[in-house]
């Protein structure tokens, strides 16, 4: 048996932010559904600054398929000039278990990462937004810009950066505007999209537009966050998944301990939106908020899809397993 081999740049040949917006919106609504599995990720943090994390999940039907992605982050490499997320994606059939491919984390992390919260966004921003504000000009504030530029074709786009080389060049090629300060870059913004590596909070509740919609993003573990507690106890909460939410957010365990909310403050997850059963935003003036955290069903969805079009293209690498 053969397992396709697909690099950085296969995936990234193959995996376009508007499909890979598709393909997160179905497997969310699906999710909803409950027609996947996947158990909370495992994370092994040894001594130091990186960790590592174990994302398996299952899609059963007419084409059953398991996929796990191992995935070590390592914050420091942003001053590295590397990504931070640096693993493999791994599909085996959902009957046999015979490997069917294995794929570059890094590519599909941050393309569906993006996608995921582009979808939020065309879910849960008020009609009309056209102002976003990115903070943070690393893996993610690049693929946030596609994602925004792809969901809000006329934005106006504003960057901050701890580092304002980095807000410059990203703001250049997203044909932004760079910005001095979060307070700054936040001014009038109907979407906000949070991409750093803060451990405290980076947005206040005062600094923030009536309606705006916020994509928290940078903060995936428990002992970090970019929101004070007012934004996360003010907004309205959608998740990706509750269980994680609850579990594995900063952002909403430190507002648990400072505002007092608790899980049924989750309004609901996204895909409950996309499925029907959840209207989400209620009007013009609600302030909503998409806590990311990622989910192995997401990196399974973008792999089946990233292995389908590269089968279908020729690209990759079969090898003997």
């Amino acid at each position: 048996m053969t397992a396709l081999l697909l690099t950085e740049a296969d995936v990234r040949e193959v995996l376009d932010m508007e499909s890979c917006i598709a393909a997160m919106e179905d497997v969310l609504a699906a999710l909803a559904r409950d027609e996947l599995s996947l158990p909370l990720r495992s994370i092994f943090v040894p001594p130091g600054e990186a960790l590592m994390g174990l994302m398996p999940a299952y899609r059963g039907g007419t084409d059953p398929v398991f996929a796990l992605k191992e995935i070590v982050v390592a914050p420091a490499n942003s001053g590295r000039g590397l990504d931070p997320h640096q693993g493999t994606v791994l599909l085996h059939d959902g009957v046999t278990g015979v490997l069917r491919a294995i794929l570059n984390a890094s590519a599909v992390t941050e393309i569906r990462t993006a996608a995921v919260s582009g979808a939020a966004t065309r879910l849960l921003a008020r009609p009309g937004a056209r102002h976003v504000a990115i903070l943070g000009a690393g893996v993610q504030g690049r693929s946030h810009a596609q994602a925004m530029r792809t969901v809000i074709p006329d934005l106006e786009l504003r960057v901050w950066s701890r580092t304002p080389e980095h807000a410059e060049a990203l703001a250049l090629e997203a044909h932004g505007l760079p910005c001095d300060t979060v307070e700054e870059a936040l001014d009038r913004a109907d979407v906000v999209c949070t991409c750093t590596a803060s451990r405290e909070p980076l947005v206040r509740r005062s600094w923030l537009a009536p309606g705006a919609h916020i994509n928290a993003v940078g903060s995936s573990v428990a002992s970090a966050r970019e929101l004070d507690a007012d934004v996360v106890a003010d907004a309205s909460l959608f998740v990706d998944r509750r269980e994680s939410t609850v579990n594995e957010s900063g952002d909403y365990l430190r507002a648990v301990e400072e505002r007092g909310i608790g899980p049924d403050h989750i309004r609901a997850e996204l895909g409950e939106l996309l499925a029907g059963t959840h209207p989400g935003r209620r009007s013009d003036t609600e302030l909503t908020l998409f806590k990311s955290l990622g989910i192995a069903v997401e990196d399974l969805a973008a792999a089946v899809l990233c292995v389908d079009r590269a089968r279908e293209r020729g690209i990759g690498t079969e090898v003997d397993f």
